[in-house]
C-alpha cells in the first residue's frame, strides 16, 4: 500500500517515514505544499498523509486542491490544532480525518487502517453513494436499503450520509453534533441520541442485519452487524 506524506517537521517526518515502512507501507515524503501536489497529482497512492502548517501551499488549500483532482484519495490531516473550528476547516476542506498531535502511533496506523477499508467498501458514482445495501442519491436527498425506499428528513439524511462516509469507525456524539449539525456539542443534549435512535428505526428495523451500533461510552458506528 502506497502513501504519500506531506510534512515539514524533520523529527515527525522521519518518525512517521521508519514507523510506516516498518509495517510495510511504501512511503513517498515530502516537506512542503509545492512538492505535496507534485506528488499528489503525478502519482496515485491509497492514502495521502498531510500537515496543516506547511511551506509554500497551506494543508487546507492543498487538502481542496488535491480534492479537485482526485475525489477519491483518502487524506488524513495531521496538526497540532485541535480546536473544533480546525477540525471543522479541515473537514470542509476535503479531508477524511483529522489526528491532532502528538498522537500515538497505533492511533495513526489505526485511523490508515480505517480509512482505507472505507475507500474499498463505499462506491460513489454518478451522485449516488452506495455503502452496505444503502443507496444514497445526493441528487434528490433520497435513500433506499435493498431496494426499498426510506423516507428521511433532511438531518436524518445528513446523519445517514456522515455515517456512511465513516463505516466501521467509532464516532463520538461530540464529532457527530460538530460535522451534522455544525456546532459544538452540548454535554447535557441528547440530540444526537435522538437523531440517531430515530435513524435506526428507519434503517434497521425492518432488516435483519442491523447497521448502526452503539459503542457504549464511545458513541456510535455505522457496520454491519
Amino acid at each position: 500500500m502506497k502513501l504519500l506524506v506531506i510534512e515539514d517537521e524533520p523529527k515527525v517526518a522521519a518518525f512517521l517515514k521508519q514507523g510506516l515502512e516498518e509495517k510495510g507501507f511504501e512511503i513517498d515524503l515530502v516537506f512542503d505544499g509545492q512538492l505535496g501536489r507534485k506528488f499528489a497529482f503525478e502519482n496515485e497512492y491509497d492514502l495521502i498523509i498531510l500537515d496543516l502548517v506547511i511551506p509554500y501551499i497551506h494543508g487546507l488549500d492543498l487538502c481542496k486542491q488535491i480534492r479537485e483532482r482526485n475525489p477519491d484519495v483518502p487524506v488524513l490531516m495531521i496538526t497540532a490544532l485541535g480546536t473544533t473550528n480546525d477540525k471543522l476547516a479541515g473537514f470542509d476542506a476535503g479531508a477524511d480525518d483529522y489526528l491532532v498531535k502528538p498522537f500515538v502511533f497505533n492511533e495513526l496506523l489505526a485511523r490508515i487502517n480505517v480509512l482505507t477499508r472505507r475507500r474499498t467498501g463505499i462506491l460513489q458514482t454518478s451522485g449516488k453513494l452506495k455503502v452496505a445495501g444503502i443507496e444514497l442519491n445526493m441528487d434528490d436527498k433520497s435513500a433506499m436499503r435493498n431496494n426499498k425506499k426510506i423516507d428521511l428528513t433532511s438531518k436524518e439524511f445528513a446523519l445517514l450520509e456522515f455515517f456512511m462516509r465513516n463505516y466501521g469507525r467509532v464516532l463520538s456524539r461530540g464529532e457527530i453534533a460538530e460535522k451534522v449539525w455544525e456546532t459544538t456539542f452540548d454535554m447535557g443534549s441528547n440530540i444526537v441520541d435522538v437523531y440517531v435512535n430515530i435513524l435506526r428505526k428507519k434503517i434497521d428495523k425492518a432488516f435483519s442485519v442491523k447497521l448502526i451500533q452503539t459503542r457504549i461510552g464511545l458513541g456510535y458506528m455505522f457496520k454491519e452487524e
